[in-house]
C-alpha cells in the first residue's frame, strides 16, 4: 500500500556482469539459466551457504506441473511440491513450455504501511501491529504477463514486494516457529487504482482488479528473507530501492500475526509491503521488480 510517488537512490543489487547480462536474455532457455545465476550469486551472499533452490509451475499443452529450475533447465516434481517430493532426472524440453504463477494460493493477504519511509511519505502514523487485507485470486498474472488498467482517467501506481510462500497449513503460530511453515519466498506488484483507494475506507476493490497481482516467475524456497535489497525499474529508470530489513514487521513476525487471525494453507501468499517511492504507471510502460538473490518479475502495460 502506498501514496507517494519518486525514487530513492541507492546501489543497485546486482553487480554490472548482471546488468549486462540482463540486455542478452532473449530466449526461455537464457531467462531459466539467468535464474540459476542469480540464485547461485546469492549463495555468496549469505554465510549459511545453503543451495538456493527454484520452484517454478509451467504448463506444457494440457499439462501443468511444477519444476525445478537448474541452470537453465526445469526438472519435474514427482509427488506433493508441498512435502518431500524427488524430481525427474531428465529435464523437460523447454519447447512450447510457458511458465505459470508458482503457485496458485486460496487466499492472498496484502500488508499495508509496512516500511517507515512509505508510511511517512504517505502522512500515515506506523502501525502498532500489521495492517491486512484481502486480494482477489483473480488479480494474479504470471511474469511476462500484461497488466490492464480498468479506468484510464484514474491513477494507478506500481508497488514492488517481496511475497511469502505458504507451505504447510498452520493456526496460531510463533514468529518463532513461524520459518517452519514458509515454502519459500518470491517477487510480486500490489498494482492499485489510488483513485479508489482513497475514496473508499477499505482498498480490496482499488486493489483487486484482474491483472493487479503480478507474481513470480519462480519460489526461492532456501533464502534468509531479513536483508534483500528489492527495486522496482519503470521503463529502466530505478523508481523503488530498499532493503528487507527496513520492514516494520519481518517476514517471520508477519506470517505469526496473520496466523492468530485465519488459518494459512499450502500455496497461501503473503505481500509484505512496499518500499516509498511508487509511481504511476500508463500504456506501454516496462516494470521489473528485481529481489536480491531471486529471479526477475517483469510485467507490460497493456
Amino acid at each position: 500500500m502506498c501514496y507517494g510517488a519518486g525514487a530513492k537512490s541507492s546501489r543497485n543489487a546486482l553487480s554490472p556482469r548482471f546488468e549486462q547480462g540482463m540486455v542478452k536474455l532473449n530466449s526461455r532457455r537464457a531467462v531459466l539459466r539467468f535464474a540459476f545465476l542469480l540464485a547461485g550469486s546469492a549463495r555468496a551472499r549469505y554465510p549459511h551457504g545453503r543451495h538456493m533452490a527454484a520452484i517454478g509451475r509451467f504448463q506444457k499443452g494440457e499439462d501443468i506441473f511444477f519444476a525445478k529450475v537448474v541452470d537453465g533447465e526445469i526438472f519435474r516434481v514427482i509427488g506433493d511440491v508441498f512435502g518431500s517430493p524427488s524430481f525427474e532426472k531428465k529435464p523437460t524440453k523447454l519447447k512450447g513450455v510457458r511458465t505459470l504463477t508458482p503457485v496458485v494460493p486460496s487466499k492472498i493477504v496484502a500488508i499495508g504501511l509496512n516500511y517507515a519511509e512509505h508510511a511517512r511519505e504517505g502522512g500515515k502514523p506506523l502501525p502498532k501491529q500489521p495492517l491486512f487485507w484481502f486480494k482477489a485470486t483473480t488479480s494474479l498474472i504470471p511474469d511476462g504477463g500484461r497488466i490492464e488498467i480498468p479506468f484510464p482517467e484514474h491513477r494507478t501506481d506500481f508497488e514492488a514486494e517481496l511475497c511469502i510462500v505458504i507451505g504447510r497449513r498452520m493456526r496460531n503460530v510463533t514468529p518463532a516457529a513461524a520459518s517452519r511453515y514458509i515454502f519459500g519466498y518470491t517477487s510480486a506488484q500490489d498494482i492499485s487504482d489510488r483513485t479508489i483507494q482513497n475514496s473508499e475506507s477499505q482498498w480490496a476493490r482499488a486493489k483487486s482488479f484482474d491483472t493487479f497481482t503480478p507474481l513470480g516467475p519462480y519460489v526461492e524456497t532456501k533464502t534468509d528473507p531479513h536483508d534483500l535489497n528489492i527495486q522496482l525499474f519503470q521503463n529502466g529508470q530505478l523508481r523503488q530501492n530498499a532493503n528487507t530489513s527496513q520492514l516494520i514487521f519481518n517476514c517471520f513476525e508477519l506470517v505469526s500475526f496473520v496466523s492468530t487471525n485465519l488459518t494459512l494453507l499450502p500455496g497461501d501468499i503473503i505481500l509484505t509491503g512496499t518500499p516509498s517511492g511508487v509511481g504511476p504507471i500508463k500504456s506501454g510502460d516496462r516494470l521489473e521488480v528485481r529481489i536480491q538473490g531471486l529471479a526477475p518479475l517483469v510485467n507490460t502495460v497493456k
